[in-house]
C-alpha cells in the first residue's frame, strides 16, 4: 500500500488487551512481522505479569504479601524496588501531591499503569518498529511516527461535554510523546487527596498532562487534580518538559505556556 504522495506505508499490526481492569490498545507501525508480532505478544504477557505482581486486588500478589509483611523488598521481583523508587521521586517532586501510600498500607497503583504502558511501547521499539501507539486505559504512550510525515495525534475528551474534543494533541517532532488525564468525568470522585486521605475536591474536572515519558505524565495528572487549578498550573509550568491542559467545574480553561506547540 502507498501513501497519496507514493510513499510507502509501513505495515499496521492492532491488538487489544483486557488487563489490570482495563483495556489496553496497541497500534503497531511498521518492522519486520515475525520479531513485531514476537514482540506485542512478549508485552502483552508483561502487562499481565505486571498485574500478577502489583495488584492489591490480588491476595497472594507480591504488593499485598509485601503490605502484609510476608515478604520483603528483596524478596520481591526487582521491579518492585523499581517501583517504589519511581513513586518515592513522583513523593518527593509533587511536594506529596502524589502519595503512594494510602491508610499506612502501600499502593503504587497510581504509578504502575502508566510505567507499565510505557514499558510496553518501549519493548515494541526495541523490536525495531517505526510506530507505535499504546494506549492504556485512556493514557497514551507514543514513539516514532504511524506514516511517512505524519505524526500520531490524540484527542482529549471534554469533560463537560460527552463526545466533544477539548483538544488534539500531536507528536509532530518528537519521537516520544505521552498524554495522560485525570478527572471525574469517567470513574467519578476517585483521586484521593494525600493531605486527608479522602476524595480530592477541588475546582478542577479533569486535568491532560503532555510530555515524553507516561510514567511521569500520569503522576503528574494525579497530583495536579488533587492541588487544584491555581496551585497546579504553577507547579506543572515548573516541570521541565511538561506541558498541560486544565479544565475547572466552571467550564474554564487553562494552559501552560508551551502547549499550544502541541496542539493540532
Amino acid at each position: 500500500m502507498a501513501d497519496p504522495a507514493g510513499a510507502a506505508t509501513p505495515s499496521q499490526l492492532r491488538h487489544a488487551e483486557e488487563v489490570m481492569g482495563t483495556v489496553f490498545s496497541f497500534d503497531v507501525r511498521g518492522g519486520e512481522p515475525v520479531a513485531v508480532k514476537t514482540a506485542l505478544e512478549e508485552a502483552v504477557t508483561g502487562l499481565h505479569a505486571v498485574d500478577e505482581v502489583f495488584s492489591t486486588y490480588r491476595e497472594h500478589s507480591q504488593i499485598s504479601r509485601l503490605a502484609r509483611g510476608e515478604l520483603t523488598i528483596e524478596e520481591c521481583d526487582p521491579e518492585v524496588a523499581e517501583v517504589l523508587e519511581l513513586c518515592a521521586e513522583a513523593e518527593r517532586l509533587s511536594d506529596g501531591w502524589f502519595s503512594a501510600t494510602y491508610e499506612g498500607r502501600f499502593d503504587p497503583t497510581g504509578l504502575v499503569k502508566g510505567w507499565a504502558t510505557e514499558r510496553a511501547a518501549l519493548h515494541l521499539v526495541e523490536a525495531g518498529v517505526t510506530g507505535v501507539s499504546v494506549n492504556g486505559g485512556g493514557d497514551v504512550q507514543l514513539c516514532g511516527v504511524p506514516g511517512p510525515q505524519r505524526p500520531w495525534r490524540v484527542g482529549v475528551s471534554d469533560p463537560l461535554r460527552p463526545g466533544v474534543l477539548a483538544a488534539v494533541v500531536t507528536a509532530a517532532g518528537t519521537d516520544r510523546l505521552a498524554v495522560a488525564t485525570s478527572g471525574t468525568a469517567e470513574r467519578g470522585a476517585h483521586i484521593v487527596d494525600p493531605r486527608t486521605g479522602r476524595s480530592a475536591v477541588t475546582d478542577l474536572v479533569s486535568v491532560t498532562v503532555v510530555g515524553p515519558r507516561l510514567t511521569w505524565a500520569d503522576c503528574w495528572a494525579t497530583a495536579a487534580f488533587a492541588m487544584g487549578s491555581r496551585q497546579a498550573l504553577a507547579w506543572l509550568e515548573s516541570l521541565p518538559d511538561t506541558e498541560a491542559l486544565l479544565i475547572t467545574a466552571g467550564d474554564e480553561v487553562r494552559c501552560t505556556g508551551g502547549l499550544a506547540a502541541r496542539l493540532g
